[in-house]
């Protein structure tokens, strides 16, 4: 049965966003007529398409977004491909990519907007997640300006970092790398974060999430005052975005226009809003603008 996780008309945000703003993490599903689900996807959601994502992109006040490759689609990034060349240059993108990619198509991807790879150790939603083939990609996309955006749980980070300090470029480590945001800002999770950021200039991380990690739902003060001190401590090292159309979450639906409201609390000066949602997001995917 297919799963819809997105409210079709969202509230519009009493925030708006700086000119220029970024959401840093979307997605598209489908349409399933055109771009067939991976015959391993772990969900099987309804059409997200890019007129969709579009109109959301205005109705929250946004200028750009990165659409990051959905896993139901594994490897085949048409979709992905596709939204980014109808979104007239506001579009950039993250793909997932079969370790054996060749360079000809790494760079076909590069001339269609692509600028990053998504490893997903996440085990509920892939099935096989090769370190060493990894790195092998990470080394190969270097050279093209990319970086590597890595998902995963907060109880693996030690077994991870080894492995993260190997990769030869700019890391972001989606939704803070799934903390136990019950702990609080002072909590194993975070501070096991911060510990990692410390040590390598390299890596960035999303604040995103809060419809994901929040114990309390909205309008999620304990995400608030947990994150809030990350995009503090680490300015120029964070992106931010809706995770539209949220997957996975239909037993939890998100008001996207709830999640905006949330960043004056996570970034409340008018230089993090500028740095979360336009300076550092377009210094990894438009740097040429």
């Amino acid at each position: 049965m297919k799963s819809k996780t997105w409210v079709d008309t969202p509230e519009k945000p009493r925030f708006t966003p700086p000119p220029g703003a970024v959401d840093a993490h979307v997605h598209v599903f489908g349409p399933e007529a055109r771009f067939r689900f991976a015959p391993q996807a772990k969900y099987h959601p309804e059409d997200a398409t890019p007129e969709m994502l579009f109109a959301l992109r205005d109705r929250l006040g946004f200028a750009r977004n990165v659409i990051v490759q959905a896993s139901c689609h594994g490897t085949d990034n048409a979709a992905t491909l596709d939204a980014i060349a109808r979104s007239d240059g506001r579009a950039r993108g993250v793909a997932a990519v079969d370790p054996t990619i060749s360079d000809a198509e790494l760079h076909a991807l590069h001339a269609g907007g692509i600028r990053a790879v998504r490893f997903n150790f996440l085990k509920r939603l892939v099935d096989d997640a090769p370190k060493d083939r990894f790195l092998d990609i990470a080394g190969r996309i270097a050279p093209l300006g990319w970086h590597v955006v890595v998902y995963f749980e907060a109880d693996i980070l030690e077994e991870l970092t080894p492995f993260l300090g190997a990769i030869p470029t700019t890391i972001v480590v989606d939704h803070l790398g799934r903390p136990d945001i019950a702990q609080g800002p002072g909590g194993t999770d975070l501070r096991a974060l911060r510990g990692l950021l410390d040590a390598h200039p390299n890596i960035w991380t999303k604040v995103s999430g809060a419809e994901r990690l929040s114990p309390q739902g909205p309008p999620f003060d304990d995400f608030v005052a947990a994150v809030a001190p990350i995009v503090a401590a680490y300015p120029d090292r964070v992106l931010w975005g809706t995770d539209w159309p949220h997957p996975n979450m239909e037993h939890r639906i998100p008001e996207d226009g709830t999640l905006v409201d949330l960043l004056p609390r996570l970034a409340p000066t008018g230089e993090l809003q500028h740095k979360l949602l336009v300076a550092n997001p377009m210094r990894l995917y438009w740097p040429e603008a």
